[in-house]
């Protein structure tokens, strides 16, 4: 069965970004920090990372974030999604209006103007399509940035949500959460490392 998993880093302050994050310094100022567990070599660090990159089917992601991965110093060969396993799922990008053209256009982009529900029902059709020629269980991973993943759990379209808690106070930056609707989360699982402690949730609501 196709889940929908909220996947993203956060500093202990709850941001997702540092200050003054943009298309050429998209973590914002700082903000590097909370990826360090991604390039770790702890073999708990990478077994969370392979495992999520493993079971994406395909992945959604706000226009701000695609700009910064598209951009001149986005993606490339070496890094992107899974940290060197780019190209592995299909990309759903949420936006108004899509871009002229793309640079990483080795990946499968695919651009939704008609909001992020919509966004989330095409990339679910893209990782169940996945499932069917793999054979396994795959998911929708919602990447980010911060108010793509905060807008979908407003709206009830996640089923789980991983935080990767980062040992960091940024003081500033892109929050993740802004006050906005309750949410009712089970904790399933905790995995600790000296990089970041990974927490997973199912989302009740």
């Amino acid at each position: 069965m196709t889940r929908i998993i909220a996947d993203i880093s956060v500093s202990l302050d709850g941001f997702v970004t540092g200050p003054d994050p943009g298309p050429l310094n998209g973590l914002g100022t700082g903000g590097e920090a909370l990826h360090t567990w991604a390039f770790s070599d702890d073999p708990d660090d990478r077994r969370v990372l392979r495992e999520a990159t493993a079971r994406s089917g395909a992945v959604v992601l706000g226009r701000h974030l695609f700009d910064v991965v598209d951009g001149p110093k986005g993606w490339d060969d070496k890094v992107g999604y899974g940290a060197g396993e780019v190209g592995a799922p299909a990309f759903v990008v949420v936006t108004s209006s899509p871009p002229d053209s793309v640079r990483t256009a080795n990946l499968d982009w695919t651009f939704v103007t008609t909001g992020l529900s919509d966004a989330v029902t095409a990339a679910r059709e893209r990782a169940e399509s996945a499932s069917a020629d793999s054979g396994q269980d795959l998911d929708v991973i919602l990447m980010g940035g911060g108010a793509t993943v905060r807008s979908a759990l407003e709206a009830g379209l996640v089923d789980a949500l991983t935080l990767h808690l980062a040992p960091v106070v940024l003081g500033a930056g892109t929050p993740l959460f802004t006050g906005g609707a309750s949410l009712t989360l089970v904790q399933r699982s905790v995995i600790s490392t000296s990089t970041a402690t990974h927490l997973t949730y199912d989302v009740l609501g």
